[in-house]
């Protein structure tokens, strides 16, 4: 029977000193004899697919997490595909990786246990915000083309708020930023992101814009930012905001309630200022359109005012003003030829008309001799049998007039005056 002695017992001198590799190797044969194989369950997450085949992944439960490993041959054997917040029952082996001294949990089969708890209730809360509306598109705001301030939630240590100020100073220098503390990850990290939201929103000059984020991490790390207090906050805030929770894969609650999202800080900071090279680059394209065009309006004017200067109205400008007053001149004389055979016409009428009343006129009569005899009345007097004896009455000559007294009647048979004497 052969017997094992450990390294550090073979030559008795108890102050022998093992190296990191054998050291590693006592830590590697001991897991690897003592969990040689074990069923573990757990909610996938970290899954990475490159194009080795092998399948990385994080194996996590409320408490723990452990990373695991499927190297090619047992991936190929996968009847379904894997995804991060799946709930997973997997058989494998404890393995020590020696380069970074860590252990992981190599996978040989796996068989589906449904949704996990952390992305069931992930997927719960996503569907009660997008209920109230939260997530609508109709309620995202643009963000200024030229910010003067910038607000940061963040931590003022992290790889993030370096990340973003180096992207600012290249693209946009000095401008303003205040970066407001908070914790990223941990438990007290959705409480002091709620308060860094809020203290953005009550200052006295708000920024322009405000940025909510970290760098890149865990699905754990990132967990915060779907925190149901976190996500209202930003949809509260009343000033636009930019998610810029650093990792491409992972879409947080608060990537879908803010105004922007950005992959990562660097890309919030492209996405919040424009790139003064590119300004400068296009102000000078504007000048020289600019200039091209008033030269091109400058040349056409000035050939448009050369066409007038030889117009027949700029060389001999009162000729227009002889043409009207001769015009006028006619028309004053049409007009006055015009009266004055009108008035030749009614004056022509005028001596007709008072021809025929001077023809019918009574005092014509008279002038024949005949006479008109009215009463007191002033009655005219037509027969005898309208006058008595005593009546008084006046007779009209065609010069003068007198007056009489009837002292007699002559009426005829027939009734009518015969004569009369005064």
């Amino acid at each position: 029977m052969d017997v094992t002695v450990p390294p550090w017992e073979a030559t008795g001198d108890s102050k022998s000193v093992l190296s990191v590799s054998q050291l590693t190797q006592i830590i590697k044969g001991t897991l690897e004899m003592a969990v040689p194989s074990v069923w573990v369950s757990g909610e996938i997450s970290n899954l990475a697919q490159p194009r080795s085949g092998h399948i990385y992944l994080t194996l996590k439960d409320e408490d723990a997490q452990i990373r695991a490993v499927l190297w090619k041959g047992s991936a190929s054997r996968l009847t379904f595909d894997l995804e991060d917040g799946q709930d997973v029952l997997c058989l494998g082996g404890l393995d020590v990786y020696p380069p970074r001294g860590s252990y992981q949990l190599v996978i040989r089969e796996v068989e589906p246990r449904g949704v996990g708890g952390l992305q069931l209730a992930l997927r719960k809360l996503q569907a009660k915000l997008a209920a109230e509306g939260l997530f609508d598109p109709d309620r995202k705001r643009p963000l200024p083309r030229f910010p003067r301030r910038i607000a940061f939630v963040t931590s003022p240590t992290g790889a993030a708020i370096r990340d973003f100020l180096e992207v600012l100073r290249r693209r946009y220098p000095n401008i303003e930023v205040l970066v407001i503390p908070a914790k990223v990850q941990g438990d007290q990290a959705p409480r002091e992101i709620v308060a860094g939201i809020r203290q953005a929103n009550q200052l006295r000059e708000p920024p322009d814009v405000l940025v909510v984020g970290r760098g890149g991490g865990s699905m754990e790390d990132l967990w915060c930012f779907n925190d149901e207090q976190v996500v209202r906050a930003i949809a509260a805030s009343r000033i636009p905001t930019v998610s810029a929770v650093g990792h491409e894969i992972d879409v947080t609650l608060s990537d879908l309630v803010a105004d922007v999202r950005a992959l990562t800080p660097s890309e919030a900071a492209e996405l919040v200022v424009p790139s003064s090279v590119e300004l400068t680059e296009r102000m000078a394209s504007i000048r020289q359109r600019l200039g091209r065009g008033l030269h091109g309006t400058l040349r056409q004017a000035r050939l448009q005012l050369a066409r007038y200067a030889e117009h027949r109205v700029f060389r001999r400008p009162f000729d227009k003003i002889h043409e009207r007053q001769r015009l006028l001149d006619d028309i004053e004389a049409q007009a006055t030829r015009a009266v004055r055979n009108r008035m030749n016409v009614a004056q022509g009428k005028i001596s007709q008309a008072a021809a025929q009343l001077e023809a019918l006129s009574p005092l014509k009569v008279l002038a024949r001799g005949y006479s008109v005899t009215r009463n007191e009345r002033a009655e005219v007097i037509h027969q005898a049998s309208q006058l008595t004896a005593g009546d008084v009455v006046e007779t009209i000559l065609a010069q003068g007039r007198f007056r009489s007294r009837v002292e007699s009647l002559d009426i005829d048979d027939q009734g009518e005056q015969a004569g009369s004497d005064s």
